[in-house]
């Protein structure tokens, strides 16, 4: 499974130097559309919280969600331990260097991708707070700040109707 991760971190790093930042963004984006296309279809997102869960149980993550506000949810994801104790299935070990190339061309497209698709009348952004690649941490935290799209306003209602 090591080599396996490791080819993958290489293969996106590849991916960059080859055909820029936006290969990597455009191609994440898809498969986060693509992805929540199949759970909308197999009923696996009724709600976004639960759409989210599913996408790192997925992962043999554990996620973690909270509501901070009427328009913001904090989540917690934490991996298992298969190589290290602090490593992500995404990025890999520990390296300041790398964290912003993983989580601007996978890790935020991606999610942006799966969530709009699910639910396409909202707006969804993304804050990374703790990340394992960044911080040698055991699990990455983000808000993910949820509006309107026709607005861009905060809906108040939103996260009341998630569930």
């Amino acid at each position: 499974m090591k080599d396996s991760l490791k080819f993958f971190q290489a293969y996106i790093r590849e991916m960059i130097e080859i055909g820029g930042e936006n290969l990597p963004k455009t191609i994440s984006t898809k498969l986060g559309i693509k992805l929540a296309k199949i759970y909308k279809n197999r009923g696996l997102a009724d709600n976004i919280e639960s759409a989210i869960k599913q996408t790192y149980l997925a992962l043999n993550a554990k996620p973690k969600i909270k509501k901070l506000d009427e328009s913001t949810l904090k989540i917690i994801v934490s991996y298992p331990r298969i190589i290290r104790k602090n490593f992500c299935l995404i990025g890999g070990k520990y390296d300041p260097s790398r964290a912003q190339l993983f989580q601007n061309n996978i890790c935020i497209p991606y999610t942006i991708g799966f969530l709009s698709e699910i639910a396409p009348d909202l707006e969804f952004e993304p804050t990374i707070k703790q990340c394992i690649v960044a911080n040698d941490v055991r699990s990455c935290h983000y808000n993910l700040k949820i509006k309107e799209k026709n607005t861009l306003k905060e809906n108040t209602t939103i996260l009341n109707v998630m569930g």
